[in-house]
């Protein structure tokens, strides 16, 4: 029984290791992501370096407020139970105003709670990472027949909902997320908020016009940001049948 359960955990991983290698090897055959790790390798490693992550470790965190302009990467060691912040990067370009992107067209950038779903290396916007909107809770809470699709944080500087950095961060931000998933990340969480959702933000918002319609949703999607806030840690969202999310 011991040789069997040995032999199990060995075959594991082997098995794992093979599809990280095939996974890193398959993008690096593209030219754009090779460009990518040659411009962008060192100083990636020099950053998890500095944080104290191995890059055969790293897991990420992304998360991006309207408002502000930013999208900040989070990481940690797999083992490690907080995330800490490795950078944050200006989002160059953006569309449509605050509030939930709700159906196709609408020019919204998407705010609540995703994970990256696709690795784009022939992109349009040169690199692109997309985003598995509509959720679930995008599903519950809008009526409209089509809710849209194909959001991306991409290079570029143009956008129509999606969440544009320059080609120059755009490589950094994609190489970090193909090291994570070939270290064996899952899922990389990604979460977008109108502002930075301090109380203060949120009384000033909801007391507009526009914020008042918002009222309910941004309170819950405070939830969010607080529990990260208070615990660097991402939890585990659940989407009840209003749409709300609940930890």
């Amino acid at each position: 029984m011991k040789l069997n359960f040995r032999f199990l955990l060995f075959f594991i991983f082997i098995k794992f290791n093979i599809y990280s290698q095939t996974f890193l090897t398959s993008q690096l055959n593209n030219s754009r992501v090779k460009k990518a790790w040659t411009n962008k390798g060192s100083s990636i490693k020099k950053l998890l370096s500095d944080k104290k992550i191995s890059t055969d470790k790293l897991e990420i965190f992304i998360r991006a407020f309207k408002t502000e302009d930013k999208l900040e990467i989070w990481g940690k060691n797999k083992t490690d139970l907080k995330y800490v912040l490795l950078k944050t990067y200006e989002v160059c370009a953006k569309s449509g105003v605050l509030g939930p992107k709700m159906k196709q067209g609408d020019g919204q950038v998407p705010e609540g709670v995703y994970t990256i779903n696709r690795f784009n290396p022939t992109s349009t916007y040169y690199l692109s990472l997309g985003l598995n909107y509509p959720n679930a809770a995008d599903k519950k809470r809008s009526k409209a027949k089509d809710l849209g699709g194909d959001i991306f944080i991409h290079g570029k500087c143009v956008t129509i909902g999606c969440l544009p950095l320059t080609d120059e961060w755009i490589e950094e931000v994609y190489m970090l997320a193909v090291c994570a998933k070939s270290a064996g990340q899952k899922e990389i969480p990604v979460h977008i908020f109108p502002f930075e959702m301090t109380e203060k933000n949120l009384r000033m918002a909801i007391h507009t016009d526009f914020g008042k319609s918002q009222q309910f949703f941004w309170e819950n999607l405070k939830t969010v940001y607080s529990y990260f806030q208070e615990n660097q840690k991402v939890g585990v969202w659940k989407v009840d049948v209003l749409g709300n999310y609940s930890h």
